[in-house]
C-alpha cells in the first residue's frame, strides 16, 4: 500500500477543490472537480454528489487521477490508481457521506463513495518554485500568490 504523507494530507484539507480525471467511453478525458477529496485511515476518498459523467466512467474503466494543488502554496500532488464505488450501506461510505453532510447539511446526497486504491503519488511544483532565481522561501510564495488573489491570511 502506498502511504499518503502527512504533507499530502494537509494539502487535501486545506486546498478544498481537486480534480479528478477519468476517462469517457469514447476515450476522451473526463475532468471533474471534487470539494470532497478526504484522507481517512490512510485511504483516499472522495463522494459522488453530483457526478453522473464520473460515476459513468468509472464503472466502465476504474482508472483515476486526482490533482489537488494549494494554490497560494504553489504545490500539490498528484494520485494515480483505481477507483473503488461504495455503495450505501457499509462503514467506509456512511464515514464519508457522515462527513460531507456534517460539512455541508443534510441536505446533500451522497449517492456513492470512492474509495481509491493509489498506485502512485507525485508531487506538483509551480514553476514559482522552479525557476526563481535566487529560489523563493515558501512564505515569499505564498505571500506572492496572496496579494496575486487579493486574499489576506486570517488573523490578519
Amino acid at each position: 500500500m502506498i502511504e499518503i504523507t502527512a504533507d499530502a494530507e494537509a494539502i487535501i484539507k486545506g486546498a478544498i477543490l481537486s480534480f479528478t480525471a477519468t476517462v469517457n467511453e469514447d476515450g476522451t478525458p473526463n475532468l471533474s472537480p471534487k470539494a470532497s477529496l478526504t484522507v481517512r485511515n490512510g485511504k483516499l476518498y472522495f463522494a459522488d454528489i453530483a457526478s453522473p459523467g464520473t460515476l459513468r466512467n468509472l464503472n466502465l474503466n476504474p482508472a483515476v487521477e486526482i490533482n489537488v494543488v494549494d494554490i497560494f502554496q504553489r504545490r500539490g500532488y498528484r494520485f494515480n490508481g483505481c477507483a473503488l464505488i461504495l455503495p450505501p450501506g457499509g462503514e467506509e461510505y456512511a464515514m464519508i457521506a457522515d462527513w460531507i453532510r456534517e460539512v455541508n447539511g443534510p441536505e446533500y446526497p451522497v449517492e456513492y463513495v470512492i474509495r481509491i486504491e493509489i498506485s502512485s503519488i507525485s508531487s506538483l511544483c509551480s514553476p514559482a518554485h522552479v525557476f526563481a532565481d535566487p529560489p523563493r522561501s515558501q512564505d515569499e510564495i505564498q505571500k506572492t500568490y496572496r496579494q496575486k488573489y487579493g486574499v489576506r491570511p486570517i488573523g490578519e
